[in-house]
């Protein structure tokens, strides 16, 4: 195999999960880390370290879901279960990403509004209209070749631990040592930590994605073809875990970058764009503002269309409508209307001029309140014969879903009860 093909096969590797993963460090995701980074220093580092096994289970499960069965994870539930195990998890999706999409748009307008003063809502409504009218319009054979791309502009963040003078000591204490306190603030940042790594709208995009790769490449559902399986499994491995790793390494620099920023000069509440900015000013001097909002702006429209779409596939699955961004609009009119539909509620939220970094903080929390029970739907799927087949996950994986969905259960506990 030539050096080209081989570098082609790898990037062929490379999909639903590494998508995923870039979209979960979306604008909730970098404010969340950066307050979190801010207020605590290096303590809540050691949630990326931890989290991580947790988020490749859960995905993982969710990938298999879709490529095995040919369905989307709300599309199972409508055949196996009772219509209101579907209402539920549909609900609670859609009440999750409204919140999820709302924050971003407004996120985006407001780092934006740095750079060219304006009207933010207008910006946030203009942020929405180009990120459905991508989805809408681009192939989706592109459209996920430019998506593996988008997640570059978030390596600023990786650099700036190494040029603003970290203590490598303290930063290894914080990723391997768990310091955590049962008051208000640590809870609630700890159920932002997780909600915002492990969201439910990541489920629901995965597992959609499996399906529209076997409709672009036209392939067959591994369930149905399970003695051919291994390779299909294995590529699903290679991808969630290379995906789930960008996203933590990632989430990792901003907690670090901010912490050596921000908490060092006494910055511990984030409260505007251009404070979460500030962390980038060792590595982009007096292009800090810029170099925040391309990131900010690039991962949004990478992660606006992800939260949309996954809204869609599920309003979809629920109703039986054709589904999927392999098809064109005309063929899928009620499909691409729920994006536009979602993307429009979570414009609206933004009159309730709330303040940017702070609804992207709950943001986060909403996410980590609501993700457990779907995550309770998604493991009953996974584990169901008559959804899976012969192919139900293994025994290992089922060990990590049920594990992660415990942890998330009980933050969510742990900060109602603080």
């Amino acid at each position: 195999m030539s050096d080209e093909a081989a570098r082609r096969s790898a990037l062929d590797v490379l999909g639903p999960g590494l998508v995923t993963g870039a979209a979960d460090d979306d604008p909730s995701g970098i404010g969340t880390y950066s307050q979190v980074g801010a207020q605590f220093g290096y303590g809540m580092a050691w949630t990326m370290l931890f989290s991580y096994p947790f988020l490749v289970s859960i995905q993982m499960i969710c990938a298999e879901i879709g490529a095995v069965t040919g369905h989307g994870i709300a599309s199972n539930i409508r055949r196996h279960y009772p219509r209101a195990v579907l209402l539920v998890a549909v609900t609670l999706l859609l009440v999750a990403n409204t919140i999820n999409l709302g924050a971003d748009l407004g996120a985006m307008a407001a780092v934006l509004n740095l750079l060219l003063p304006g009207p933010i809502l207008l910006y946030a409504f203009l942020f929405g209209v180009v990120s459905v009218l991508l989805e809408v319009l681009v192939s989706y054979a592109r459209y996920a070749r430019v998506l593996k791309w988008t997640c570059l502009s978030l390596l600023a963040y990786i650099a700036v631990p190494f040029v603003a003078g970290v203590d490598v000591m303290d930063v290894l204490r914080g990723v391997a040592v768990p310091r955590i306190a049962f008051d208000k603030a640590t809870t609630m940042a700890l159920v932002a930590v997780m909600g915002t790594t492990i969201s439910p709208y990541l489920f629901f995009w995965q597992s959609g994605q499996e399906v529209e790769e076997q409709h672009r490449l036209h392939s067959r559902p591994l369930g149905l073809t399970p003695r051919k399986s291994r390779a299909g499994l294995q590529r699903i491995k290679i991808d969630t875990l290379v995906g789930m790793a960008v996203t933590h390494i990632t989430a990792l620099a901003i907690i670090i970058a901010t912490a050596a920023t921000l908490h060092r000069h006494g910055i511990t509440q984030i409260t505007s764009a251009d404070q979460a900015a500030e962390a980038l000013r060792p590595i982009a001097g007096e292009f800090t503002f810029a170099l925040f909002a391309l990131g900010i702006i690039g991962i949004g429209l990478l992660a606006v269309p992800v939260l949309a779409g996954s809204a869609a596939y599920g309003i979809a699955e629920t109703f039986g409508w054709s589904e999927g961004l392999d098809h064109k609009p005309k063929e899928a009119k009620a499909f691409y209307g729920v994006i536009a539909v979602a993307t429009l509620g979570g414009f609206l939220l933004n009159l309730l001029k709330i303040d940017s970094m702070t609804a992207l903080y709950w943001a986060a929390v909403a996410n980590g309140l609501l993700a457990p029970p779907l995550m309770v739907i998604t493991m009953l799927v996974a584990r169901n014969p008559h959804a899976m087949g012969r192919m139900m996950i293994s025994r290992r994986l089922q060990i990590g879903g049920w594990l992660a969905t415990l942890l998330m259960s009980a933050v969510g506990v742990l900060f109602l009860l603080s």
